[in-house]
């Protein structure tokens, strides 16, 4: 190979090694001051990204305040006039993961009407909140991946304890599939992820409140395969991909990532 050829090759592979899988995209993620939509802010910002981290806890979310590429910003999906507003903010929008959530403990009969409604309204209803805002401009690009947080606990494995938590879990299900099915001549791809038992502080906080929390935590582990738990910043590795153009042909699909557990 002649020295000059050689040497514009050497220079775009340089170049190319500097990219990262998410350069130059605008990324939103919800509930990002902790957990996994921390773990996965701050990947998606590792890999080039400018990344909106979004919460309602403005004290944990300042902590993001100094990582390079992450922008954060208060947001209560729960209320359609702050995601409009929210929105209405940006031009352009290449991915949002819908992490935003929480988990009510116990069967149809611990489950008050309230109980039904504020789960739906976080794990289901935030997200068509995202989507119906954010999806205009999305078309307009004709590009975009939504990302959405489902579980195991849903359409997918029956789970003690965790009825209207995994209603809500199997309708997001049910509402991704729904959109990407919609808006595949937009090249507008939707997928959504189904964690098992992750370490989180929200896991950790959720232990701490029962009886007995050391048991509670060797309970956890023990129905776990990999006899042990999920991390956050194993989540976030699959969010980064789904992010990224290396998963550009897929959409309307569940990605169980639980050590087994759903076997």
């Amino acid at each position: 190979m002649p020295m000059k050829s050689y040497r514009q090759s050497l220079l775009v592979h340089q170049v190319w090694s500097n990219m990262g899988r998410v350069d130059g995209k605008v990324v939103i993620v919800t509930a990002a001051a902790q957990g996994i939509g921390r773990a996965s802010a701050e990947a998606l910002a590792r890999e080039g990204a400018r990344v909106i981290a979004t919460d309602i806890n403005t004290d944990k979310l300042k902590e993001l305040e100094s990582v390079k590429g992450i922008e954060t910003q208060l947001l209560d999906v729960t209320s359609t006039a702050d995601v409009e507003a929210f929105i209405a903010k940006f031009d352009k929008i290449d991915v949002v993961f819908n992490c935003a959530g929480f988990v009510h403990n116990g069967t149809i009969l611990d489950c008050d009407e309230k109980s039904w409604d504020f789960s739906f309204d976080l794990n289901v209803k935030s997200m068509y909140r995202m989507c119906k805002q954010i999806l205009p401009k999305m078309v307009t690009q004709k590009s975009g991946s939504i990302i959405n947080m489902s579980s195991v606990a849903s359409s997918i494995k029956g789970t003690p304890n965790r009825f209207v938590y995994a209603t809500t879990k199997a309708a997001v299900i049910g509402l991704t599939k729904a959109m990407a099915a919609d808006f595949c001549a937009q090249q507008i791809r939707f997928n959504c992820i189904c964690p098992g038992t992750v370490d989180t502080p929200s896991l950790r906080d959720r232990i701490n409140a029962l009886p007995d929390p050391e048991q509670a935590m060797k309970d956890f582990i023990a129905r776990q395969k990999f006899g042990r738990l999920g991390t956050a910043e194993e989540i976030a590795n699959l969010v980064l991909y789904l992010a990224s153009d290396e998963s550009s042909y897929i959409t309307g699909q569940e990605f169980i990532i639980d050590g087994g557990w759903s076997l």
